[in-house]
């Protein structure tokens, strides 16, 4: 993946693949993904858009076009609001959506955007805990009870955020939504709930109320504000517009609030409950299967981005119990993917790799594993699998101590471990610490064991490229005659120039290098060099490589007969473009479907110059992976 700066022209660069502003329903975000919700999705768009600089990786899952691009998420989705609104609506589409698509869709939108919230009240909670630990009179000081009782507001006023995000996804006035979700936590009610558990006997009109308390509820506010959206539109059509402004949120407050305290609330937290319980159950009949389970089976729901359908389940058990062991075992998960992107950082010779993982790795310390996975692990397989393995053991392990969390983490890792310390329980975070560090030692020791496909071995290039920012048009030249590496430029199967149906290029008279036969319609610069010629048929380039390296990229063959059509250049003669900058696109099924071999030389034309090196000779590659390296 390119490093990218110029947010707005990625933002702006989805956007163009996805369909433009009609196609797009909503949009959000969570920590590592760009959340787009689409009438349809065009055809070719998951692999155009998992080409730019700046993307991870594209998953449909979920109802959603999920676009994984790292820690800048939020950069790209500031940039995209500011293009579509925060409150954008596009045209609605006529597809059908699953239930189970809808279910994670709301979730995702519900819970990502106040994920930080919930987590830095977390962290807060885990530092209190170590601090009432190492000195027990510092409870008792003024100065905790206010750090305490801040680390769990977000909690107790859940309902309340869920009001704000939940009216964004269901296209309510947030405010009614607000003021109806703040009902359910008032004092009052928390009150009248505990005099029905005592007993006594209380009726709205002939309809008896329950007991059901709604602080740190997530499905009785989530399904309010969700009825709130239907009722609100038909109150508003159905009122004069001179009255509606005042009668549409008294309306909506009489109705709402009463039939959540009356159905909603009881059925959805039973719901809640019933689903936690059966996991519950799990656990405790047979806690290493459970542990074994999440351990080995969480990064697995990560990839297909359903991961926040578990929420309720996990809330409804730190509300009931105080306690959760989920979250235990989520934890030795997320800590062995991290591991196993760290073992791939010990094994790799490839500095690319090197680096990309190291930096993948950092980033999972802190809970958040996508760039990880997308952009190693999972790319090998078997480091991936290696983390899975190594996640399932480590909670397994964790289970024979008795392991469980006692504060919430919304994004459990590394410095969350410290959430299952408990002076009732001192064995839970001993036996927290012995899975962690069992699936860590074992994930890393089988990725250096089983091994994978290491790119290339770079041990002989003297300079290794930067990846470029996303739409820089400068570079600083390299010295002339140091080494170079060429990237590939396009995605595909490379094969040997000989092998290709024309005689001047097989015949090496252009120059030696490679060819690629492109499964994307999408030629990116190799290296930073000057765009020298852009053939006027626009199926062909000239780059110019600071190292005094002249290159050809000819997409196709006997292409120029097409005079243009089906191509589109993205830069100009004489702009300077780094490695990874997007050159040329192309439409693949119109170019084919008009009977013309897509075949692409890769061509150093001045060959005779330089020592080539091809690092790869056949197979699948893609962009920006190494393919030639000149000296």
């Amino acid at each position: 993946m390119a490093v990218i700066r110029d947010y707005n022209k990625l933002a702006s660069d989805i956007l163009r693949e996805v369909g433009g502003e009609a196609n797009i329903t909503s949009f959000t975000r969570c920590a590592t993904r760009l959340r787009l919700v689409l009438n349809e999705t065009p055809e070719g768009a998951k692999s155009a858009v998992q080409s730019l600089p700046g993307v991870i990786a594209v998953v449909e899952s979920g109802g959603q076009f999920q676009v994984v691009i790292g820690t800048h998420v939020a950069d790209v989705h500031a940039a995209l609001a500011a293009q579509l609104g925060d409150e954008h609506t596009g045209t609605p589409g006529k597809q059908k959506t699953r239930w189970f698509d809808a279910v994670i869709a709301t979730m995702s939108a519900v819970f990502a955007p106040i994920v930080y919230i919930l987590a830095a009240a977390g962290i807060l909670q885990g530092i209190l805990i170590v601090v009432g630990l190492i000195d027990a009179g510092v409870k008792t000081s003024g100065a905790y009870s206010i750090l305490n009782f801040m680390s769990w507001t977000p909690f107790a006023f859940l309902p309340a955020f869920i009001a704000i995000t939940a009216a964004r996804h269901f296209k309510c006035n947030p405010f009614i939504a607000l003021l109806c979700c703040c009902a359910l936590i008032n004092p009052e009610w928390t009150a009248m709930a505990g005099r029905i558990a005592n007993g006594e006997s209380i009726n709205f009109l002939f309809f008896p109320l329950s007991e059901t308390v709604y602080t740190s509820s997530v499905l009785p506010p989530l399904f309010l504000v969700w009825a709130l959206s239907w009722l609100e539109k038909r109150v508003e059509r159905l009122l004069p517009d001179v009255i509606s402004p005042l009668f549409t949120p008294l309306v909506c407050f009489v109705i709402i609030v009463p039939l959540t305290l009356i159905v909603i609330g009881p059925v959805t937290n039973w719901v809640a409950l019933t689903i936690a319980g059966g996991y519950n159950t799990l656990f405790e009949t047979a806690p290493p299967l459970a542990a074994a389970l999440i351990g080995g089976i969480w990064q697995i729901v990560v990839i297909f981005g359903v991961h926040w359908g578990i929420t309720p389940v996990i809330m409804a058990n730190f509300d009931t119990q105080g306690y959760d062991s989920f979250q235990a075992y989520q934890t030795i998960a997320v800590i062995g993917q991290m591991a196993a992107v760290f073992g791939v950082f010990l094994k790799t010779r490839n500095r690319e790799l090197k680096t990309t993982s190291l930096s993948a790795g950092v980033t999972a310390i802190f809970g958040i594993t996508e760039p990880a996975i997308y952009g190693v692990t999972l790319r090998f397989k078997k480091p991936f699998i290696c983390g899975c393995i190594g996640g399932a053991i480590g909670a397994v392990v964790a289970s024979l101590f008795g392991s469980l969390y006692y504060a919430y983490a919304a994004l459990p890792g590394l410095f969350t471990l410290v959430n299952a310390i408990s002076p009732d329980a001192p064995m839970s975070f001993i036996g927290e610490l012995v899975g962690s560090a069992t699936a860590i030692v074992l994930t890393i020791v089988m990725v250096q064991f089983v091994g994978f496909e290491d790119p290339v071995n770079e041990e002989t290039l003297t300079e290794p490229e930067t990846a470029p920012a996303s739409g820089d048009t400068t570079a600083t030249p390299a010295p002339a005659g140091a080494a170079l590496r060429l990237l590939s430029p396009l995605s595909g199967d490379v094969i040997a120039l000989h092998t290709v149906n024309d005689e001047a290029f097989a015949g090496k008279v252009l120059g030696d290098g490679i060819a690629i036969r492109p499964t994307e319609g999408r030629v990116v610069a190799p290296c930073d060099a000057r765009v020298e010629t852009m053939i006027d048929s626009h199926h062909a380039i000239g780059l110019s490589c600071a190292n005094g390296a002249e290159l050809l990229i000819h997409v196709g063959l006997n292409t120029v007969a097409l005079k243009g059509q089906h191509f589109r250049p993205l830069v100009k003669e004489g702009d300077w473009v780094r490695a990874g900058t997007p050159l040329l696109e192309f439409d693949q099924a119109a170019i084919e479907q008009a009977g013309y071999d897509l075949t692409t030389p890769v061509l150093v034309v001045n060959s005779d110059e330089f020592q080539l090196t091809t690092h790869q000779a056949s197979g699948a590659i893609r962009q920006q992976m190494p393919l030639m390296s000149l000296a």
